[in-house]
């Protein structure tokens, strides 16, 4: 649909391109080149570093030269989840989306708002004409989802801005000023295969229905974990049917950022005991419709019968099945901590959010942030010891900082003044748990005030993720003013 007829205008037709682009995390090069054929034909300067980040400068409208410049900061890449029955390719098919109650959303996938909309707000700002602005440089990173790579990449002398407004904040209202630092655990391990036995017939199961969500905006709000709930369920069936349960395959989550909506698993079982499982599962579906209330009411668990086919089925080894379910069942999942210094933010977490078993091998991503460094590692440790329980490899990767709030900041009371004239009221000073790139731009350039705000965003990471279309407008007034009004160097 063309949503280029919402105000601000200038925004939506720039978020109507990401909407029209593939731009999954390691797959920007298509909304790069349009951005970049955009900037060259409007006489815009651009450039791209080594890392992939797109830096775009546009000069200071007249009598503003000697303001400060002001880099303006969102990333390109989106994460990438559906639902089961979806049939969207996010390497090749334009986000369908629909407007309900004043919402932008896309009923079957992310959407990209996050952070397709603040990269729009940024360039909406190189695309007006008669804005009053000092000079601007928009820095657009690349696979800030799925490691922050470009924010790691980027040179510590490439910026000339003197402030940053980073536009990845996904609540309206708020003035972001501090942010968690994390870091991954990823798990491997070969396991023995068995061929099962020909009187063993194949099921799948299937759990699905949660709401997912972002894993470090949503994790207090104790949604269910499709991962950690078919491992639990499976733990269940096989103590109690034992040799008569084998595990073909699993599957579950598709990023380590997002908690995980759906999980299915291939078992082989003994006929005669289908029925039996068949009554656990509905006992175990309803224990989840209650226990899920007030969060995640359409969970569903299917049990299916696949067809057999002639050819060899392998199945995981039984002590090795065993192992590994036990592993995962203990694995952690949530709030780990919540802050004592901060009122109602958490503190630290983890996110189980990948796991596959299949052919001999099993993979799986935990995702854990914190706003204390010193915790990160410890969660880190505590899941890497438990899987080294079990003879897998552990590998702790893609740390990143987190970002100090700074309450004395010059930039933040500036835009608390701009956000009380046009507003009414204060914005509300808020540090998150999510990963923002502020802390590794501030590690890079620790001179530079930083601040972050954006529009409402509800369910970025899972399907049906949604921005609120009167906050774009307002995030829109507030970015344009607080331009506008910068005061000179002094």
């Amino acid at each position: 649909m063309d949503i280029t007829q919402y105000e601000p205008r200038v925004v939506w037709r720039h978020f109507q391109t990401f909407l029209q682009t593939p731009h999954a995390s390691f797959h920007e090069a298509a909304i790069r080149t349009k951005i970049k054929d955009w900037a060259k034909s409007n006489g815009i300067e651009s450039f791209q570093d080594a890392s992939g980040n797109l830096i775009l400068h546009k000069p200071a409208s007249p009598g503003r030269e000697h303001h400060p410049v002001v880099t303006l900061q969102a990333h390109l890449d989106m994460v990438c989840q559906k639902n089961t029955e979806s049939s969207h390719d996010f390497l090749r098919d334009p986000i369908q989306v629909k407007i309900r109650d004043g919402w932008l959303v896309a009923p079957d996938t992310t959407l990209g708002a996050d952070n397709g909309i603040g990269a729009s707000l940024a360039l909406a700002t190189l695309d007006t004409p008669g804005l009053e602005h000092p000079p601007l440089e928009v820095l657009l990173t690349v696979n800030e989802e799925s490691g922050m790579t470009g924010a790691h990449g980027l040179a510590n002398d490439v910026l000339q801005g003197e402030l940053i407004l980073n536009l990845d904040t996904e609540e309206w209202g708020e003035f972001c000023l501090g942010s968690a630092g994390g870091a991954e655990v990823n798990i491997a391990y070969s396991y023995a295969q068995e061929t099962l036995p020909d009187h063993y017939a194949l099921y799948a199961i299937e759990l699905g229905g949660l709401r997912g969500g972002h894993s470090g905006m949503d994790i207090h709000l104790e949604r269910g974990n499709a991962i950690k709930l078919i491992v639990r369920l499976l733990n269940r069936l096989g103590s109690r049917f034992g040799n008569a349960l084998r595990l073909v395959s699993l599957k579950g989550g598709s990023a380590r950022n997002a908690i995980p909506h759906e999980a299915s698993a291939i078992i082989g079982l003994e006929a005669e005991i289908a029925a039996q499982v068949v009554n656990r599962i509905a006992n175990f579906a309803t224990t989840l419709k209650t226990e899920l209330a007030g969060t995640d009411e359409a969970v569903h668990v299917r049990f299916v019968p696949l067809p057999r086919a002639l050819d060899e089925i392998h199945v995981m080894a039984l002590a090795d099945q065993h192992r590994l379910l036990a592993a995962a069942h203990a694995a952690p999942h949530g709030v780990h901590r919540m802050s004592q210094r901060i009122s109602d933010t958490v503190e630290t977490s983890n996110n189980f959010g990948i796991l596959r078993i299949a052919n001999g091998q099993v993979s799986a991503n935990f995702m854990v942030r914190s706003l204390l460094e010193s915790s990160v590692h410890a969660l880190c440790s505590e899941i890497e010891s438990l899987f080294r329980l079990v003879s897998a490899q552990v590998g702790i990767e893609g740390h990143y900082p987190g970002w100090t709030p700074n309450p004395n900041s010059h930039l933040l009371a500036f835009a608390q003044e701009i956000y009380k004239r046009l507003f009414g009221n204060w914005a509300r000073e808020k540090v998150i748990h999510a990963g923002l790139e502020c802390g590794i731009l501030s590690a890079k350039y620790p001179q530079v005030d930083i601040l972050s705000f954006g529009p409402d965003i509800c369910g970025a990471h899972a399907p049906g993720e949604c921005v609120n279309i009167d906050t774009v407008a307002r995030a829109w007034q507030l970015l344009t003013e607080i331009l506008k009004t910068i005061p000179a160097k002094s």
